[in-house]
This record gives structure tokens, C-alpha cells and sequence, in this order.
């Protein structure tokens, strides 16, 4: 628990540093595009918007995630981080779904766009973008709450990417078309990344064993030595980087019931990094076989 603690704190600083890059950018952005005409700089700078307001709601959510367990809230407020990152998902993909009706208008309905301006400012916008991306990229691997301000900022970089694209495209060409185009390649993006966020979150939501194989966890344990049988195994994700294991399990009548349950949480944080286990240790009933055939399993 003080790993998971010390976590969320270097969390907030992370995200604290993004949010002051997106802020800056963003209000940079706004100003840009009206100037120019630009639908892909508008675009971008309505993500960032969606951006910031993703990054204050993960700082908040880390900063709740990190208070004590108390009262009736038995494993504290460490989901708020997952339901940030499902906030995150849907801001995503809403402000991806008004990127394409605008860029439909704009293409039924060209508007003149300075095109030497959006490339300046989206250049500078991508350098900023890409330095928000890698204060967040490490810990994005080990919070999903992080991870969805982070994939918030990287579509921001290949957003940038694009009206650069576009801009210097309109700037040689005059073609304006090319903005609208490159905000639908943008919106894109942001659909991909709205639906992997959704579905890793949903997944700790339903309380799904991720990337952990609740067979493998049984056979381990069953493997050990007095242990004859193993039934209502249970894994699942409590909030990133937090599994969780429950297990009943039935050793030998001359076993001694307290070391084996030591054996076995050591065994479950070694090979699975399963370190919150409550496992129920009970001498196996009369007449079954020290190695008998194990109960079925019940996830």
C-alpha cells in the first residue's frame, strides 16, 4: 500500500506539469485559430479544453485515491481513478463526434484559412504536446488514471501533427480543404483512443481478472505442498497497479494451517504480484484424499 501511496503522489505532480503545458497551448491555440479561419487548430484547441478538464479531474481523482480506507469506503477512494479514466473515454470520443460534424460543414462550406499561421502554431503547439506526453508516459504505465489524461495529450500530437500538415498543404496549394481533412484524421485518432480507455476501465469495473489467469493462480496453489483442494477463487482489480486475490483453500489433516497460508501469500506476490490476498486455510473433511481431485472453481 505505501508503493501504491507514493504512486499517486508522483501522479499529481506529473499530471500538475501537464496541465500547466495544456493550459498555456491552449489558450495559445484559441487565439490562433479564430485568427485563421482554421477548423483543425479549432479542432485541436477544443480537445485541449476536453484535455484540461481531464488532467484536473485525474490531479483530484489521484488526490482522492491516495486518503485512508474509513468507515463504509473499506478499500478507500481508489476507484475514482478508474472512474476518471472512464470520464476521460467519453469526453473523448463526444469531442471526436463535433470535430466530424464541423468538419463536414467545413467541407460542404469552405472557409478562407491562413495557412502560414496554422503551421507556426501548430508547430510549436507539437513541441509543447510532446513534452507534456513524456512527463506523463512513465506513469501512464502503471495508472490507467493517468493513462487516459495521457492519451488525451499524445492525440494532441498528432493533432498538431496534422493542421501543421495541413497548413503548410493550404499554404502551398490554397486549397482549404485540407483543414477540415485534417481534423477528421484527427477525430479518428481521438475514437481509437476513447475506445481503448473505455474498455480497460470497463474491464476493472466488471472485476476481471486482467491480465492475470485465475487457472494459473489455481494450479499454483493446488501444486503446493498439503494442499488438497481449492475452491471459490476469486481475482480481480481493485484500481491500477492493485490486484486482489480471495481463495478458500483445503489442506492435509496433519498440515499446520498458518504456515501454509504464509507459504501461499508468498507464492501468490512472487510469481503474480498478487501482494492483497485473504485466503481461507481450513483442514480438508474426513475421507479426502491428500491428493484428490480439486473443486471446481467458481470465478
Amino acid at each position: 500500500m505505501h508503493t501504491h501511496q507514493h504512486r499517486l503522489a508522483a501522479d499529481r505532480r506529473a499530471l500538475l506539469a501537464a496541465l500547466a503545458i495544456v493550459v498555456a497551448v491552449m489558450a495559445a491555440e484559441i487565439v490562433a485559430g479564430l485568427v485563421a479561419h482554421s477548423l483543425a487548430l479549432l479542432a485541436d484547441a477544443g480537445h485541449m479544453v476536453t484535455d484540461a478538464g481531464a488532467l484536473t479531474f485525474a490531479i483530484v481523482a489521484a488526490r482522492m485515491a491516495a486518503k485512508p480506507a474509513r468507515g463504509r469506503w473499506t478499500f478507500g477512494y481508489s476507484r475514482l481513478e478508474i472512474l476518471s479514466a472512464q470520464a476521460n473515454g467519453i469526453a473523448l470520443a463526444l469531442v471526436a463526434v463535433w470535430v466530424v460534424y464541423a468538419a463536414i460543414r467545413r467541407l460542404v462550406d469552405p472557409h478562407d484559412v491562413r495557412g502560414g499561421l496554422v503551421l507556426v502554431v501548430a508547430l510549436g503547439g507539437a513541441v509543447a504536446s510532446v513534452g507534456a506526453s513524456v512527463l506523463l508516459a512513465r506513469a501512464s504505465r502503471e495508472s490507467i488514471n493517468v493513462r487516459g489524461a495521457f492519451l488525451h495529450v499524445v492525440t494532441d500530437v498528432a493533432a498538431f501533427a496534422a493542421a501543421a500538415a495541413a497548413g503548410a498543404l493550404v499554404l502551398a496549394t490554397g486549397w482549404d480543404r485540407f483543414d477540415p481533412l485534417a481534423s477528421l484524421a484527427v477525430a479518428a485518432l481521438m475514437l481509437a483512443s476513447s475506445w481503448r480507455l473505455l474498455r480497460e476501465s470497463t474491464a476493472i469495473f466488471m472485476e476481471t481478472s486482467g491480465d492475470i489467469d485465475p487457472d494459473e493462480v489455481r494450479k499454483a496453489l493446488a501444486g503446493e505442498r498439503d494442499v488438497v483442494g481449492v475452491h471459490d477463487l476469486h481475482v480481480w482489480t481493485v484500481t491500477s497497479g492493485f490486484p486482489s486475490v480471495s481463495a478458500h483453500v483445503l489442506v492435509g489433516h496433519g498440515a499446520d494451517c498458518h504456515a501454509a497460508r504464509a507459504r501461499l501469500e508468498r507464492l501468490l506476490e512472487r510469481r503474480f504480484g498478487l501482494a492483497h490476498s485473504t485466503l481461507q486455510v481450513e483442514h480438508a473433511p474426513p475421507g479426502l484424499p491428500e491428493r484428490g481431485e480439486l473443486p471446481v472453481i467458481r470465478r
